[in-house]
């Protein structure tokens, strides 16, 4: 499982012209998923997600989670997270999970974060045309890979 965390000042999903999910300060969580996540993956990854400390103190260093300055979050799938980029121009992305792996492991990690910070957590829609708008504060960018854990 991989993701990429952006620390926003607002951000919001959009389909068709409807705005699904909004937010002002928080986290704009991208998701990808292949076939060897598990339980123990999504865990991991939601823990981690729901402390890491991204927001600034008294003294403006980043050593506030989400949790800790009341924030929210928007997790929105994309299995583009997992391109394979090696060879040629076309990214291959044979390495995401079709949906019926990834969507029941997305639906376990949404969840999951809700337990970790005590609050629902917003989304897009899984495998909508998505139009995702952000001011990322900062900017702050943070990948992480359960299968790198650093």
């Amino acid at each position: 499982m991989r993701v990429v965390i952006q620390r926003v000042s607002e951000a919001s999903v959009t389909i068709e012209d409807v705005k699904v999910a909004q937010i002002n300060k928080g986290l704009l969580v991208l998701v990808g998923v292949e076939d060897a996540d598990s339980q123990e993956d999504i865990d991991w990854l939601a823990a981690k997600v729901a402390k890491i400390r991204l927001f600034g103190d008294e003294n403006n260093v980043m050593n506030l989670s989400v949790q800790e300055v009341d924030g929210d979050i928007i997790v929105v799938s994309q299995f583009t997270l997992h391109a394979a980029t090696k060879k040629g121009n076309r990214p291959s992305y044979i390495k995401a999970s079709k949906p019926e792996i990834a969507i029941p492991l997305y639906e376990s990690f949404v969840q999951k974060l809700e337990q970790e910070i005590g609050k629902k957590v917003k989304t897009g829609q899984f495998g909508a045309d998505m139009k995702v708008s952000l001011i990322n504060d900062g900017p702050v960018t943070i990948i992480i890979d359960t299968k790198d854990k650093e």
